[in-house]
């Protein structure tokens, strides 16, 4: 298991580098998708039932990145698989790419079009529903952020995962604590803790995780579900930019790295 982990560690590491050289060819939402580097590695190269070599292959487990705008973090997974080729991620966002800046599921292993939040986990309710009812083994992952859980359609469709007892859905929650205003929690916004507490009042078993530990990571994906009946809710506790100093917990919507900060970046990510 250790060396599993830390193999883990440095697919997080890769992703982290694809990442910052999509920043530094494009404007995109660099810091969150930074924070969810161990999260999708745990994932695409552990839990998942996903093929790379058949991503549309129908028992796999779907996975909805409700926080559509973080989608170079799916991307960096996909150039590590061989999805995506790892020049072609550099023309995220160029005119004749087929890599937009919110996931799109014209793109080879996307699997729901996403962007305006507080859509997806409703999406990924369906999905639940859908393989329930077709009797496949697959399971349902929805990243959410922790500022798209203002969105009063986030509990609508958690209200109906809980009624029809979706156990074999999970929603991720990336609690970097920053969304477009600033910090989640500042006074006047929409507070959305306590969390778990919310998750578990509308039928859910919930935990939380700090969402850079890979073998916690690991430990709760593989867990799932938490209690038989209920789906699931994992709270991981992030840093927004994590990995690169000088935009860890940086209020940037947007990331355009200029090629000296690319550079800076990439060195203190062992490149």
């Amino acid at each position: 298991m250790k060396e599993e982990i830390e193999a883990l560690r440095e697919r997080a590491r890769r992703i982290r580098v694809h990442i910052i050289r999509m920043a530094g060819v494009s404007d995109t939402h660099a810091g969150g998708s930074l924070s969810l580097a161990e999260l999708t590695a745990a994932l695409y190269f552990r839990v998942l039932r996903w093929d790379p070599a058949q991503p549309r292959w129908e028992d796999r487990d779907r996975v909805v990145l409700s926080k559509g705008h973080c989608i170079p973090a799916l991307y960096a997974a996909f150039a590590e698989l061989g999805v995506l080729g790892q020049d072609e991620i550099l023309k995220h966002l160029a005119l004749d790419s087929r890599l937009p800046g919110h996931a799109n599921i014209k793109t080879p292993g996307i699997d729901a079009t996403t962007g305006s939040l507080g859509h997806g986990l409703a999406m990924g309710v369906g999905m639940a529903l859908a393989a329930r009812g077709d009797k496949r083994p697959c399971r349902t992952f929805v990243i959410l952020g922790d500022g798209e859980l203002q969105e009063g359609s986030c509990w609508e469709a958690a209200m109906a995962a809980g009624h029809y007892k979706l156990d074999r859905l999970v929603a991720i929650v990336d609690r970097n604590h920053y969304q477009a205003p600033g910090h989640v929690d500042t006074e006047g916004l929409m507070a959305v803790e306590p969390l778990a507490a919310k998750w578990e009042s509308f039928g859910w078993a919930a935990r939380n995780v700090n969402g850079h530990d890979l073998a916690s990571i690991v430990g709760t994906l593989e867990s799932v579900p938490f209690e038989g009946g209920k789906p699931s809710a994992i709270i991981a506790d992030t840093v927004k930019g994590k990995g690169v100093s000088f935009l860890e917990n940086a209020h940037a919507h947007y990331s355009r790295l200029n090629e000296e900060q690319t550079q800076a970046a990439l060195r203190e990510l062992g490149e």
